[in-house]
């Protein structure tokens, strides 16, 4: 079986790639057990200064498995409840470990793609690339982080324009609105946050793992929004609207949400 996550380290630098080309990168139980581990092994390696995350293929990630989680024949409610619960614990530890962590967003970031690239220190995006949450569209609510992150990243009504239009951001928008650092080529955007990984590798590490868990706990109590994140979605994918919005994204039509 293909691993879902891959993990190369070189100069010091850990490349984290999101590995399931074929559907997106979008998230499912093998993936999100896998993620988590290589946050753990991030951590734990001495020897890694700097992590670089991006995605194989053409997208970044999609968010979660959807068309994989009705084909499996798991309810949904537990699905998502561990799902979330690996996806969560990832991203805590991608925002608390030492070690700088750059997203090179080479492709479209959708759902708790959306919430990967907002945790991460540094973001480099694709300037063909795009962002939509995607959620309430399919009758869902935000996960991966997206609902703490986000109104913190760009401002509360912004985040909410977000969240109930899902409508599409452009790069250059979302370099506007202060959801990544820097927009680039393409063809450039894994070289460029690899070289930006391995300048920060360089660095002092234990002092950028300190103001990482000084800027984290600025933030308030993440792990708590989380945790209502996992709780909310799971609740609403089991009922009518999640139900409907989720056959209808399947069934590629536009979903009927009862009144």
């Amino acid at each position: 079986m293909t691993e879902t996550v891959l993990v190369e380290v070189s100069d010091h630098v850990a490349v984290v790639t999101l590995n399931r080309p074929d559907t997106a990168n979008t998230l499912d139980l093998a993936m999100g057990r896998d993620l988590l581990a290589a946050a753990l092994r991030c951590e734990a390696d001495p020897a890694v200064r700097a992590v670089v995350l991006t995605g194989a293929g053409k997208a970044f990630c999609f968010g979660g498995d959807l068309r994989g989680m009705i084909a499996g024949g798991m309810p949904a409610e537990p699905y998502l409840k561990e799902l979330t619960t690996h996806l969560h614990a990832a991203v805590a530890r991608f925002m608390r470990m030492d070690a700088p962590v750059v997203v090179a967003v080479n492709g479209t970031a959708a759902g708790a793609g959306v919430g990967l690239v907002a945790m991460a220190d540094l973001a480099i995006l694709a300037e063909g690339a795009k962002i939509s949450l995607a959620y309430t569209g399919v009758g869902l609510t935000p996960d991966g982080g997206t609902s703490f992150l986000l109104p913190r990243t760009v401002g509360a009504k912004r985040a909410m324009e977000l969240i109930l239009t899902n409508r599409a951001l452009s790069a250059a928008e979302a370099l506007d609105w202060g959801l990544v650092n820097q927009v680039v080529p393409d063809a450039e955007v894994f070289t460029r946050a690899r070289e930006l990984a391995r300048k920060l590798a360089a660095g002092p590490r234990g002092a950028f793992g300190k103001a990482k868990r000084l800027h984290a706990a600025a933030l308030g109590a993440l792990e708590t929004q989380m945790s209502l994140e996992s709780e909310s979605i799971a609740a609403q994918a089991a009922g009518a609207e999640g139900r409907e919005g989720i056959s209808a994204f399947l069934e590629k039509r536009k979903p009927q949400f009862p009144k």
